[in-house]
Formats: structure tokens, C-alpha cells, sequence
């Protein structure tokens, strides 16, 4: 099999992003309550990206590290469950990471009767993106120690 090489600090890139995103969305837009995302559509669309980008970002990331080690994935789904897998993350986390890849879905694809139902399950699952997030942090470090 041909060695897949990720250019070079993108992957710190990437967690820098994606760390920058959820800190800014943690500040701004957690504690919004539905009246308020239901009459701004600015609003809304600032948190339907961002969450969009985040959960992007990660499944990204997650596809390099399991073809870094010749793990198949056949989803988007599919590779956020096996990186949970890959970092030992309880079942009941990798279910919600592959679930996050779902909810990528519906916001690219513009379910817009999901939208809400979307911002609403980032916030309450986010501590498990955090997670991630630290153990992609340990796993791209370990590659230069």
C-alpha cells in the first residue's frame, strides 16, 4: 500500500482551528435559546457554519490519522466511530462521534428542520469533540517526539 502523507503541520492546523472554533462558539452561541435562533437568520447561520466547520474539520483530521494507520473507513460516520475506536473512547463516545458525522450531514446538506436539532446536540455532546480534540493533540505530538 502507498504511504499517504498529510502535508506537513496541517494536522496542527487543523486542531488550531478547530479548537479556536469551539472556543468561540462556546463564548458566543452556546447559551442560545431557540427564540432567539428562530427569528435571526444571521444567527443561524453563524451557528449552523460553525458547527458545520467544526465537525468538517474533525472528520478530516479523523481520516488522516486512520489512514495513517491503514484503517478502512466507509463513511463519514463510519471514520468517527473507528478514530473512537482508535483512541479507546467508550462505545457510548464513538457513538456519539459518528453520530456528529450525521449531524455534519444534515447541516451541509441543508435539512433545515434539523438545523436546531443540530446546534442543540453539539451542545450537549461537545465534551466528547473536546476529548477528541486532546487525544489528536497527544497522537500528532507523539509523531515528533
Amino acid at each position: 500500500m502507498p504511504e499517504r502523507v498529510y502535508a506537513k503541520g496541517r494536522i496542527t492546523e487543523s486542531l488550531s482551528f478547530i479548537a479556536k472554533e469551539m472556543e468561540e462558539f462556546d463564548v458566543e452561541y452556546a447559551s442560545t435559546k431557540w427564540q432567539e435562533y428562530a427569528k435571526n437568520s444571521k444567527l443561524q447561520k453563524l451557528i449552523d457554519r460553525t458547527i458545520e466547520n467544526i465537525l468538517t474539520a474533525f472528520i478530516e483530521v479523523s481520516g488522516v490519522v486512520l489512514t495513517e494507520n491503514n484503517i478502512m473507513a466507509e463513511n463519514y460516520p463510519d471514520v468517527m466511530k473507528k478514530v473512537g475506536g482508535y483512541f479507546r473512547f467508550k462505545k457510548t463516545e464513538a457513538d456519539i462521534l459518528a453520530k456528529f458525522a450525521i449531524q455534519r450531514n444534515r447541516l451541509a446538506h441543508r435539512y433545515l428542520n434539523f438545523r436546531w436539532e443540530v446546534a442543540r446536540f453539539y451542545v450537549a455532546n461537545r465534551a466528547v469533540l473536546k476529548k477528541l480534540l486532546n487525544a489528536l493533540h497527544r497522537y500528532e505530538k507523539s509523531k515528533t517526539t
